[in-house]
């Protein structure tokens, strides 16, 4: 024996320090990961500080799911743990990425008791590449948008689910729905209906010209916000700072519809106004939106990891019915309404 005993581990006492067993030591000894470093007289295998070291490592490498070659590897140097490391923890997560697709179509089919038929659609679906993915949406967009107002449909197009790189269960859950929908004729057929009386009837048209659009994304948007403040803020309908506002935003509506900013505007404006919630309400809780349109942008809401576009509006109107905390979009609405016709 060249080493002191002293110095050194008994097999059984590296066994109750790394966690292996002793059949483990003794085998990757004998595969040549880790060699003994000395043995007593009667043959038993002792280890010094780094030989343990070496076997800790390879405890936690097996432990992780590393395969004997690229722990071989490691311990040789030929290979930086690092990298070898890096490599694994592709595998693991391309397979944690595969049990997410799995749960995903599992999900859906214990919703809906699928058949085995079904369940090789829905796998296709959620591990459909990304190419194929966007053509799938933009045939589905192209059905159902044709024949729109060209501002209309480019709206709606601008809509589009995203799955991240690295989905969720939720992402892949929501775009399992979507993909099925987008491809079911009776939901494309009601969409398609939905959307042609929405945008392509009166007012549609009107509501998605540029004028009217360019008003609610610039001057609109400006004016609606400094007006939200200003509620919030506590000043009264009448306050000279409300009124001035209340006038440009009549003024401005004036000219982007192209008619008189006189009484019977500002007696018009008041009236949808003082209503705003029961309308808001009634547009989003529409039986028909909510089955076509607003059913889509919840799902791709959902994909993108967003919220649903519709949400602060119907958070507000359910506000004026006592549900909830924070300003109602009725009591802005009426509040908008007064400061509105106080300038007729």
């Amino acid at each position: 024996m060249n080493t002191s005993e002293n110095a050194l581990s008994s097999i059984g006492e590296v066994a109750h320090r790394t966690g292996l067993s002793v059949s483990a030591i003794r085998y990757y000894d004998d595969e040549g990961l880790v060699d003994a470093t000395d043995a007593t007289d009667g043959g038993h295998r002792l280890y010094d500080v780094d030989a343990i070291a070496r076997l800790e490592l390879v405890r936690t490498l097996r432990d992780l799911e590393t395969g004997l070659p690229q722990v071989r590897r490691v311990l040789a140097g030929t290979s930086s743990l690092r990298d070898v490391l890096a490599e694994h923890l592709h595998v693991i997560e391309t397979r944690a990425a595969d049990l997410d697709a799995k749960r995903a179509v599992l999900r859906a089919l214990v919703r809906q008791e699928g058949t085995a038929e079904r369940a090789n659609l829905l796998r296709r679906l959620v591990t459909m590449p990304d190419a194929e993915r966007q053509r799938l949406i933009d045939d589905f967009l192209d059905e159902v948008t044709a024949g729109l107002p060209q501002e209309a449909s480019e709206r709606i197009r601008d809509v589009r689910p995203v799955l991240p790189p690295d989905p969720a269960p939720e992402h892949l859950d929501a775009w399992l729905s979507l993909a099925e929908l987008l491809q079911d004729d009776r939901f494309r057929a009601a969409i398609r209906s939905y959307l042609h009386a929405t945008y392509a009837q009166f007012p549609g048209p009107e509501m998605s010209s540029p004028p009217v659009q360019d008003f609610i994304h610039s001057a609109g948007a400006d004016l609606m916000r400094r007006l939200t403040a200003a509620h919030q803020a506590g000043l009264a309908a009448d306050d000279p700072h409300v009124a001035s506002l209340a006038a440009q935003l009549v003024d401005e509506l004036a000219g982007t519809f192209g008619v008189a900013a006189d009484d019977d505007l500002r007696a018009r404006l008041a009236e949808r106004y003082r209503t705003v919630d029961s309308l808001t309400l009634e547009a989003l809780e529409d039986e028909e939106y909510r089955t076509t349109e607003s059913r889509y942008l919840e799902l791709v809401a959902i994909v993108n990891g967003g919220p649903h576009p519709d949400a602060a509006l119907l958070d507000g109107a359910h506000r004026t019915r006592g549900d909830g905390d924070g300003p109602s979009l009725g009591d802005l609405g009426r509040w908008l309404a007064a400061a509105i016709a106080g300038g007729s």
